[in-house]
């Protein structure tokens, strides 16, 4: 984006905004610790919490200058715990990072159709959902979300191969950005198409070690496949993972993550809108999750979005219904805080947005 100043020459338009994201999960169980148990955002249960607050800047791409630049600081329960791993080492300075959102630099290379080189954090290729809930139909995230990454510590590349395909290649420190499996980074790769105005497929993949033994027998590989529909009332979506490593450990057991969802958007009369999201997860030994289990779900939400110039509003009532079974599933309840197999959460939450431009 771009205006001409007096002199006629271009100026470059500058983005800025911020957030403010509150929310109360009131939980059937009434667990004492006010945990939502295995997860690593909307954490906390029977509380008001500031799920998330964040400031970001950015200089988008203008026919005045090639490169983007982006910078994100945030804070809130949903940045405490997202971007770490149950099986691996905190990474030095997690502490300081974890109150980065997307901080990058980007360049569009003049190669043909343009080819676009990023560096820093990222938002992940991997997913449907992202970290902050005013970008998403519901308002927590299925389990697919909190167990994939939502950030990325790293360079990709991005190239428009036809109109309606574009292929990006990236190159990260590892599964989680804020854990330290290891020294050797981990690879992927996308095919975005678009057989159509209202269809996307999207085929991600990631392939790199999770653990202190590095050889290429112990190398996790993941698969994210997505499918959306998208009309100017109704958004379908349908998302499948799988995820597999061996472990190194005595028997070199082979460990499996499995998750799907199918969410349905609809926009009601004016500012209302409705969600239904039924899903899935599976862990076969607790290396995603930190516990071997598996997980139905199902999320109903209740929106109300007003914009007011160049602040926005958005109200969401929600209900949702986890089961989770096996040898480790399960949920705090009670004053002692033993298992539950299921829980019922009741949530309202207020979302706040402000967004602007100057140029320079």
């Amino acid at each position: 984006m771009f205006v001409p100043s007096a002199s006629g020459q271009s100026r470059t338009a500058v983005e800025y905004g911020a957030f403010i994201d509150a929310g109360l999960l009131a939980d059937a169980n009434d667990p004492a610790s006010h945990l939502f148990r295995s997860r690593g955002t909307t954490p906390r249960v029977d509380e008001l919490d500031v799920n998330m607050l964040a400031f970001h800047i950015r200089q988008p791409r203008s026919a005045a200058s090639r490169w983007m630049l982006e910078l994100t600081a945030q804070t809130g329960e949903d940045s405490k715990t997202f971007g770490f791993s149950s099986t691996a080492p905190i990474m030095g300075g997690a502490d300081v990072l974890r109150h980065l959102g997307p901080t990058s630099v980007a360049y569009v290379a003049p190669v043909a159709k343009g080819l676009t080189i990023q560096g820093g954090i990222f938002n992940s290729l991997i997913g449907y959902d992202s970290l902050y809930a005013k970008d998403n139909f519901n308002y927590t995230r299925p389990w697919g979300a909190d167990y994939t990454p939502y950030l990325m510590l790293g360079v990709n590349a991005a190239y428009p191969a036809t109109p309606r395909l574009t292929v990006t290649g990236i190159l990260i420190n590892g599964y989680w950005h804020l854990a330290n499996a290891n020294s050797v980074p981990t690879s992927g790769a996308q095919l975005a198409f678009k057989p159509n105005d209202t269809v996307t497929v999207k085929e991600t993949v990631l392939y790199g070690p999770h653990q202190n033994d590095t050889s290429l027998g112990f190398w996790r590989v993941l698969s994210d496949t997505i499918l959306e529909r998208k009309t100017s009332r109704v958004t379908t979506a349908f998302e499948y993972q799988v995820s597999t490593e061996r472990v190194d450990d005595a028997i070199a057991s082979r460990a499996y993550w499995m998750s799907a969802q199918l969410p349905i958007h609809w926009s009601l009369a004016g500012p209302f809108s409705a969600t239904v999201r039924p899903e899935i997860a599976w862990d076969s030994d607790g290396r995603w999750t930190g516990f071997p289990q598996a997980i139905k779900a199902v999320t109903g939400t209740l929106e109300y979005r007003v914009p007011l110039q160049t602040t926005q509003a958005i109200v969401r009532t929600e209900y949702r219904l986890d089961d989770s079974r096996g040898s480790g599933g399960g949920f705090f309840a009670g004053a002692d805080n033993h298992l539950s197999p299921t829980q019922n959460l009741f949530a309202i939450a207020l979302i706040l947005t402000f967004d602007g431009t100057f140029h320079r």
